[in-house]
């Protein structure tokens, strides 16, 4: 891992991105402390393709019909108290 002062860093700030992007380890410092790291960021996912909604809908856990709706859930758990 590579450290470089601020100073330096705003002298050769696109070579040290490169050196990220490569993989290298990129660290600035400030009065001899590290305070930045540089990295790359991880490639952003790819967008949600029509095979994979297929396969989503395929694997839904749950999709058969609800017993009742919510408020003659409520309804019946609060009859059952009464009893």
């Amino acid at each position: 891992m590579s450290n470089y002062s601020v100073a330096e860093t705003k002298n050769q700030l696109s070579e040290l991105i490169d050196r990220a992007l490569r993989g290298e380890g990129v660290v600035i410092t400030r009065h001899g402390h590290p305070v930045v790291e540089l990295k790359s960021i991880s490639q952003a996912m790819a967008p949600v393709s029509p095979a994979d909604l297929d396969w989503l809908r395929a694997h839904r856990v749950g999709t058969g019909p609800t017993p009742c709706d919510a408020a003659k859930l409520l309804s019946d758990m609060r009859d059952d108290e009464e009893r």
